[in-house]
């Protein structure tokens, strides 16, 4: 009986760490997504006069920088701290935002959207890494998936709510929008410097204890390639490519519902639908992981994207609205569950800088994704060229049944954090 009662009283000591560590990250996830120009940015650039090749060049732009300034950023962020790199970046973003409603040159544009490139980076990786080792710090791990899960529910759904305001007060002035949006950034970056401790690289949290001198690199290069198990190197590459199909999936089903002959409108509500979707499912994450695991998830998600694309090919709008609506959230649980094996797999002193390194993998798949799926509706037409691409997701189920039939290690046990 007493230790019953001190199995359960630790128990509940470590809930009680995992929530003090989580509450301020749920209060920045809403700030950090309060984007009231994400869903009306377009309509903002072509009434500064703006053609729609400008356009595409300045979003090619930020997907570039961003992904291309990944790495330095992560480095830069386990040298002076998780948390100083993103605020850094927070408040980067929030300058250039009030930089392009002040502006109408396009020259101007183009070295706003490179800073805000350079801001997305510095606080991609960061986040995730700083969240990680606070609950390291507390011995409190076995919540992550749980908290993350939390965490990006409360971003998507407050990023679709956003989308939804931001129209309403585009009606007012583009002034509210954006400085609301900037604003609301750095009111997230003055919760983390208020409420969140800095963690640096050399921290080491998860490698203080069982860990020789041997095991502890000089630079992220050598770690990577310490971890980079085969099982973990392809995970990435799986990951990345579901990202790859997702993500242009999302934006391109508007055009699709469009010439499938939804209406504006409709094709609108969708979408918004398709945003609290994919906000909510994540919460299911922590119940997936414990009774399927990532092994089994990964290609199940990868599925459930083929029969999207190959079911919205069909040219049926319904069809195509039932097949977004049911299967866009499947892929969003999957990604906390990926996140969380990353997370374990590699070490504190570098984890800022590897996480960098699988965002980048993850941005440039996401860049050819978008060509290849926007070349295949061109080349093909609209519903063809979207069951068409299908393809990328099953070549990725492929890659990952090595994995999934010889159970391969993804992790290395000398990085993965024991819990109390």
């Amino acid at each position: 009986m007493t230790g019953t009662t001190e199995a359960l009283g630790a128990s509940a000591a470590v809930d009680d760490a995992a929530r003090g560590v989580a509450r301020p990250f749920y209060v920045y996830a809403v700030l950090a997504n309060s984007l009231f120009q994400r869903g009306v940015f377009v309509l903002f650039l072509q009434q500064r006069g703006f053609s729609a090749g400008q356009v595409a060049l300045l979003q090619t732009l930020i997907y570039l920088v961003s992904g291309l300034a990944e790495f330095p950023t992560g480095v830069i962020a386990d040298r002076i701290g998780r948390r100083a790199g993103i605020v850094i970046g927070q408040v980067l973003t929030a300058g250039c935002l009030l930089g392009q409603v002040t502006s109408s040159n396009y020259l101007v544009f183009l070295a706003l959207f490179i800073g805000q490139g350079v801001g997305m980076a510095c606080v991609s990786g960061s986040d995730t890494a700083l969240l990680y080792d606070l609950l390291v710090r507390r011995g409190a791990t076995a919540g992550y998936v749980r908290i993350k899960s939390r965490f990006t529910m409360l971003g998507t759904v407050t990023s679709g709510a956003a989308i939804v305001l931001g129209g309403q007060l585009q009606q007012f002035s583009w002034g509210i929008v954006y400085i609301g949006s900037a604003s609301c950034l750095v009111l997230a970056a003055v919760v983390l410097m208020a409420r969140v401790p800095e963690i640096r690289g050399a921290d080491a949290v998860d490698e203080q204890e069982g860990a020789g001198k041997e095991h502890r690199d000089a630079t992220a290069w050598r770690a990577m390639l310490r971890v980079a198990t085969p099982a973990l190197v392809t995970l990435v590459v799986v990951s990345g490519l579901m990202h790859a199909t997702l993500t242009p999936y999302i934006i391109f089903t508007q055009k699709t519902l469009s010439d499938q002959g939804a209406g504006t409108a409709s094709v609108s509500v969708v979408i918004a639908a398709g945003f609290f979707v994919g906000g909510l499912t994540p919460l299911l994450s922590d119940r997936a992981n414990r009774r399927l695991g990532h092994r089994v998830i990964v290609p199940g998600s990868l599925l459930a994207l083929a029969v999207a694309l190959g079911l919205s090919g069909l040219g049926l709008v319904w069809v195509t609205i039932a097949a977004f609506l049911l299967l866009v959230g499947i892929p969003e649980i999957t990604a906390v569950i990926v996140d969380n094996v990353f997370n374990e797999a590699v070490p504190s002193r570098h984890r800022a800088s590897l996480l960098s390194m699988i965002a980048f993998v993850e941005s440039a798949l996401i860049g050819l994704g978008y060509l290849g799926l926007g070349a295949l509706m061109d080349g093909l037409g609209t519903s063809v060229g979207m069951a068409t691409y299908a393809t990328v997701p099953l070549l990725a189920c492929l890659l990952w049944l090595p994995v999934l039939f010889r159970r391969a290690r993804v992790t290395t046990e000398i990085e993965k954090p024991a819990d109390p």
